[in-house]
């Protein structure tokens, strides 16, 4: 914790009075304008991956970078909320969805790891992968074990792009032009990041 504590005192004395007038007309809104969707794997940064400062980015950060299907519920919907209150609210103008190489959820899902069983929760959370099944069966018979990974992890980005347009106010915005959907996949260890092309269907490199 020492390291945290000292990080903090660093920011006082010097981020924080270095952006003094964009941390005063922080103080009372924010306008984001885009929404960026992540895993909560710690080596993924969405505000240093993209160089944006305080006020860009609306984050959600969960395992394997999920988004669950819309549905009316009384439950409790944390990432479903975020969403909700980014678009309706917040009024963002972009959605990323935001995977990366060497998913340690997505790498438990295709593995079909019996791991999982002493977190139940992580577990019923990455059902929702399920839809990538047949395909990763596809995937598995034409590549070998290495690809297979970022494949799948590929693969979810895009799942979690066409689940996003099960929300009745996100297709509503998406069809009129008023809201623009990314699907990337950031590779941790060479720093590049990937940008998926619907009408080629494949993620080209963002240069």
């Amino acid at each position: 914790m020492k390291k945290l504590f000292d990080g903090v005192k660093e920011f006082s004395s010097d981020e924080f009075n270095n952006n003094k007038d964009l941390f005063r007309e922080l103080r009372e809104k924010q306008e984001p304008h885009t929404l960026f969707i992540a895993c909560s794997d710690s080596r993924v940064i969405p505000t240093l991956i993209t160089n944006s400062l305080p006020g860009e980015l609306f984050i959600i950060q969960n395992v394997a970078n999920i988004v669950p299907f819309y549905r009316a519920s009384s439950e409790f919907l944390a990432t479903t909320s975020a969403i909700e209150y980014a678009v309706m609210v917040l009024n963002v103008k972009n959605i990323v969805i935001c995977g990366h190489t060497d998913c340690g959820g997505c790498r438990a899902y295709y593995e079909q790891s019996d791991e999982l069983s002493f977190v139940p929760h992580t577990k019923k959370w990455l059902n929702l992968i399920d839809p990538v099944r047949e395909r990763v069966i596809e995937i598995q018979k034409r590549f070998n074990d290495a690809e297979v990974g970022w494949l799948v992890e590929q693969q979810n980005v895009i799942l979690q792009l066409n689940n996003l347009l099960t929300y009745p106010f996100i297709k509503e915005r998406y069809d009129n032009g008023e809201l623009s959907l990314f699907g990337w996949y950031y590779d941790i260890e060479h720093g590049t990041v990937y940008d998926y092309n619907n009408e080629k269907r494949v993620f080209e490199k963002i240069r």
